[in-house]
């Protein structure tokens, strides 16, 4: 029997959602039957300057992407705040000064080097795209079985239907039940760190600059909003998260400050306040017959690089990629769950995420000490990328989804 999908994406989020979108913005794709499972679809979010406490960097490949498929458009200009330069510096530094890394957009053709926006006002222009609304079926339940091999692949959903597609793809986040359910294992450890996130006022206007600096528990980033305030990330000990999550304002104030080392002069705050684990993780294996994971859900990695979703996206772009031109060269869509077809993806983006985990992860171990000789050699570090052309575009190619193995929609302007 026929099933009832062509692709089926398990996991609605940004990632899931960027993917059903790009997928119903194909010239191939879109003619195929597309379904998104997903029981909590997001609501449009508040009218007005409230800007919630999950945010993302979004590369400019990333824009570029969400431009082409009609999801930026919807995305409203107040809450997107585009940053020119970043500047990272270690402890025993000063930024600007010896031991210093400053990347700006005008080292490249580039306006920005990307922009700080609100996951749900992210997720929200996805599901708002022309594709997703017109091609994209979003089914709202949620999964509780999956089988899938050489000549089927089915879900049952937690009401008892069941639901057959040529291929599924596993977008569910970090704790992906879907992966679990097709038996793919993970590697990967915990980093005795949690992020500790809050909205902060500063005395110096942030000057649509990134400032992250490495402190010896881990690297704290100001990252500018478009309200003139900045989102913090502090990746910090366990016991020292929860202690900022629960002090007294003028205490967390103080300790913002130092932390940032009055680059921005005084902080005030200005936001709730939460906290996070930090694990990284990296699935064994991407894909197997008529299975194929995207996003969190192959790979979860440590918030200093602000590659999180980026990657997610890269991942979209790329398996998209793979299957329009297999279809443009003439296969079946029944032949897209084929080993063959999902391994060229596998062996693309497990090698591009292997490269980038790896990096961010002995970044993180690198900064995260306080050993003298280190120390040195982190400064020394710092400033020879500084003051290397190629090493810096290197980086910001990287930063920016633009360079590495970059899919076509992220590399080519808009």
């Amino acid at each position: 029997m026929k099933p009832d999908f062509d692709l089926l994406i398990i996991g609605g989020g940004m990632v899931g959602a960027c993917l059903a979108a790009l997928a119903g913005s194909d010239r191939e794709l879109s003619r195929l039957r597309i379904a998104l499972l997903e029981p909590h679809p997001p609501t449009r979010p508040p009218a007005g300057n409230d800007v919630d406490l999950r945010v993302s960097a979004i590369s400019r490949g990333s824009q570029r992407m969400l431009e082409s498929i009609g999801a930026w458009a919807h995305i409203p200009s107040q809450h997107v705040s585009a940053y020119s330069d970043m500047i990272v510096w270690d402890a025993r530094s000063r930024p600007r000064g010896v031991g210093s890394l400053h990347f700006s957009a005008a080292e490249t053709s580039e306006p920005s080097l990307g922009s700080i926006i609100e996951n749900r006002r992210v997720q929200w222009g996805l599901y708002e795209s022309p594709a997703m609304r017109n091609r994209v079926t979003v089914l709202r339940a949620e999964l509780s079985a999956l089988e899938a091999d050489i000549d089927e692949a089915v879900v049952t959903l937690a009401d008892g239907r069941r639901i057959g597609a040529e291929l599924i793809v596993g977008a569910d986040g970090a704790d992906s039940l879907s992966r679990k359910l097709a038996g793919i294992e993970t590697r990967g450890w915990d980093y005795e760190q949690r992020a500790f996130v809050t909205h902060v006022s500063t005395e110096h206007p942030h000057a649509h600059t990134a400032w992250q600096r490495f402190l010896p528990a881990g690297p704290i980033a100001f990252l500018p909003l478009a309200d003139g305030r900045s989102s913090i990330v502090w990746s910090t000990t366990p016991d020292h998260a929860q202690s900022l999550v629960n002090c007294e304002p003028q205490v967390l104030a103080r300790e913002l400050t130092d932390a940032l080392d009055g680059a921005l002069g005084q902080v005030g705050v200005a936001g709730p306040r939460a906290q996070f684990p930090l694990r990284l993780t990296h699935a064994r294996q991407y894909c197997k017959s008529r299975f194929v994971l995207v996003g969190d859900a192959a790979h979860a990695v440590h918030p200093l690089a602000g590659q999180g979703v980026n990657l997610g996206f890269l991942d979209c772009a790329a398996l998209v990629q793979i299957l329009s031109a297999e279809l443009d060269a003439g296969i079946r869509p029944a032949d897209l769950g084929e080993i063959r077809v999902l391994r060229r993806y596998e062996r693309w983006r497990r090698s591009e995420n292997a490269l980038a985990l790896g990096m961010i992860d002995g970044l993180n171990r690198l900064f995260s000490n306080s050993n003298d000789l280190l120390t040195w050699a982190r400064r020394a570090g710092l400033s020879a990328v500084n003051g290397s052309a190629l090493a810096k575009r290197f980086f910001i190619g990287r930063a920016m989804g633009t360079g590495g193995d970059a899919p076509a929609i992220m590399r080519r302007p808009h």
